[in-house]
Formats: C-alpha cells, sequence, structure tokens
C-alpha cells in the first residue's frame, strides 16, 4: 500500500533515480488516489498510481499525451519491479488500469491543465483538480454509493456547483444509457447537497 504522498513520492523518485541510472527519460500522466495524495486532497491509503498516457517527448516543459498502448515501456516495468521489491509494493503498483479511459475520450482540455513534476528523469503529469473532480464523478456514479471511496474522494475535492455541472455534462459522454444518467443525476444532486 502507498500510504500517503511523501510514500507515493518517493516511490516515483526511486522509479526516476533508476531511469536516470539508465539513461532513460519517460513522461507518464497519473489520476486515482495517488494523483490525490501528490496534491494534497487525501491522506489516505491507496494501492497503485494510475497511469493515463504516456507524454512525449519525455523531456519536454510540456510533454503531448500519447496513447499508453497496452503495456508500460520496459525500462518502467523494470523499475517498477526493483520499486516494488524494495519498497514491498504489489509488482503492478504502477500500472495501466485507466488507459482505456483514453480510448473513450477525455474532459476538454484536460492536456492543457496537466501539471507536470519531474523525479529525476521520470516525469510525471497529474491530472488538475477540475479532471480529478470529472473521473471521481464517474467513479463515484458506477459505484456502491456514498460510503466509496471514490465518492469521499470526490467530496475531498470539494468542487463547486458549476465543476460538478461541468464534470456532469461530460461524464454523461461516457455512458448514454439512461439508467446511468439516472444514477448519475442521483450523485450529483447528493455532492452538491453534501457540500452545502
Amino acid at each position: 500500500m502507498i500510504r500517503g504522498s511523501t510514500d507515493a513520492e518517493s516511490a516515483l523518485d526511486a522509479v526516476g533515480q533508476i531511469l536516470q541510472a539508465e539513461g532513460v527519460s519517460i513522461a507518464i500522466v497519473v489520476i486515482g488516489g495517488a494523483a490525490l495524495q501528490i496534491l494534497g486532497v487525501v491522506d489516505r491509503a491507496t494501492r497503485d498510481v494510475d497511469v493515463l498516457a504516456l507524454g512525449h517527448p519525455p523531456d519536454a516543459d510540456r510533454p503531448r499525451l500519447t496513447d499508453p498502448g497496452e503495456e508500460l515501456p520496459e525500462p518502467l516495468q523494470r523499475a517498477r519491479q526493483i520499486v516494488a521489491d524494495d519498497l514491498g509494493l504489489d509488482p503492478t503498483w504502477l500500472n495501466l488500469g485507466p488507459a482505456l479511459q483514453w480510448r473513450q475520450g477525455l474532459p476538454p482540455g484536460f492536456e492543457d491543465r496537466v501539471q507536470w513534476q519531474r523525479y529525476h528523469t521520470l516525469a510525471v503529469g497529474i491530472a488538475s483538480r477540475l479532471d480529478l473532480v470529472a473521473f471521481k464523478l464517474y467513479a463515484a456514479a458506477d459505484s456502491t454509493g456514498p460510503t466509496s471511496v471514490h465518492y469521499q474522494d470526490l467530496l475531498a475535492l470539494q468542487p463547486s456547483a458549476d465543476e460538478i455541472d461541468w464534470a456532469t455534462d461530460w461524464v454523461r459522454t461516457q455512458d448514454v444509457s439512461p439508467e446511468f444518467h439516472s444514477v448519475l443525476g442521483q450523485v450529483a444532486d447528493h455532492v452538491k447537497q453534501d457540500l452545502t
């Protein structure tokens, strides 16, 4: 388990050190609990670091986002395994779990809002707070109610009513079923009520 922003950043820093020693530069974009930890929004444990996209060229100030494909780049897989062994993490603690979202479509303007941080030769793009609101609203609408970690993360982001409306508009494009839209509307209303 990655228990807080320091642990998430320590793990990423260790990966960056390994990549630097190998003379390799890689850029990734992360979302989910680890992104919330790094931004200081939550301090809860998370099992993994979710990679949404790669960035090219990796040493640019603002790498251009690209489809991550089916597997992390080989040097990143090697570094991930070494860090997993050293820190006692799951072997797939750094993974492409959310990569399908890249293919479904990202919130409008996502790439322009990514905040980049460097860990040696590993560039890590963190999804913006607004985009995390959208992703967490989507996940909360697809989970089991207000006790879910996604709903609690959404509350921790403290979105405004306008941000919830913006996120709701995007989430509706991801699943067009009337049943999902009904649940989404209920979740959005609950968030607004819980934050007033």
